[in-house]
């Protein structure tokens, strides 16, 4: 059986990954690194989250020990139009070296459930990454089970956010929108 290091950015959107994985076969770990989650109170809430899903499934998770948002605003400043794909760089890019450190066969991501992320970004992200670090990324398409990730959650009664977690995005939430004329 082939052991996958998950990248989980919350508990609702693993819902769904984590049995299709299982159904495939794969032997998982989860693991949390999401230092662009901001504010902490928001982090402490998707974490806490993850912990409450992984319980209930019987799923292993490796959690990152400190909250660390300094480092992702250092990626990221004066590069924010790019900040999604500095975003995703340095988080498929740690958790593929603890896929390697931890002799996973691959390494892959919840980000690939939701269907506001940037899909194609990070395909090529994660196999350049996976390249690099010798641990193939297992690409997988879990878009389909969008919609079930928030059935799971509310049934679940898992916190479930309302942006992806950086600062930007949660402003982005707040803007009226635009109309063009």
């Amino acid at each position: 059986m082939s052991k996958v290091l998950l990248h989980i950015c919350c508990g609702p959107c693993a819902s769904y990954p984590v049995p299709r994985l299982r159904e495939e076969g794969y032997e998982l770990m989860g693991y949390f690194y999401n230092p662009n989650i901001h504010p902490f109170t928001e982090y402490q809430k998707r974490k806490e989250a993850l912990e409450e899903y992984a319980q209930k499934v019987a799923l292993k998770v490796v959690f990152e020990p400190d909250y660390k948002p300094a480092d992702y605003f250092h990626n990221i400043t004066y590069r924010e139009s790019r900040r999604c794909l500095l975003c995703y760089q340095m988080r498929l890019e740690q958790a593929a070296r603890v896929a390697r450190k931890g002799k996973f066969d691959y390494f892959t991501t919840t980000l690939l459930v939701s269907k506001y992320q940037k899909h194609e970004l990070i395909r090529e992200i994660g196999e350049a990454i996976g390249e690099k670090y010798e641990v193939p990324f297992l690409y997988r398409d879990f878009r389909e089970g969008f919609r079930q990730t928030g059935i799971i959650s509310r049934e679940m009664g898992l916190y479930r956010q309302q942006y992806c977690g950086c600062l930007y995005s949660e402003m982005e939430r707040y803007q009226p929108s635009r109309k063009k004329s």
